[in-house]
């Protein structure tokens, strides 16, 4: 059971819609960096007493798990893209079988049936 050609252009039109939401985000608190990469937005506005300085240290902490976060979610839907392109989605890449259809359709990135 391989899948049918309109199922795959919903997965695919679902991935891609998610790429662009995830892009998007990432695009509104990080920047990118010399070396091509995105890397979190520090606070600009720093404040003058300690408890200001604190809070903005923790924002940007948790910018920064949020951003690992989405690049590994923009890099799973990335690959997703490529195995569509290659002939190789929708199998799983520890035992060679296929995934599930209905896993896939809830989650269009899956690598594996479990």
């Amino acid at each position: 059971m391989s899948i049918d050609q309109k199922t795959l252009a919903e997965l695919r039109e679902k991935l891609e819609s998610e790429k662009k939401r995830i892009e998007g985000e990432l695009e509104r608190f990080t920047h990118e960096n010399s070396d091509g990469d995105r890397e979190a937005n520090f606070p600009k506005d720093l404040g003058n007493e300690r408890s200001e300085n604190a809070t903005e240290v923790e924002e940007y902490t948790d910018r920064l798990g949020v951003e690992q976060s989405l690049e590994a979610q923009l890099k799973d839907i990335t690959d997703a893209l490529e195995r569509m392109e290659n002939g190789t989605y929708g199998i799983d890449e520890k035992t060679g079988e296929e995934i599930n259809i209905e896993r896939l359709r809830v989650y269009p990135a899956a690598r594996t049936n479990v």
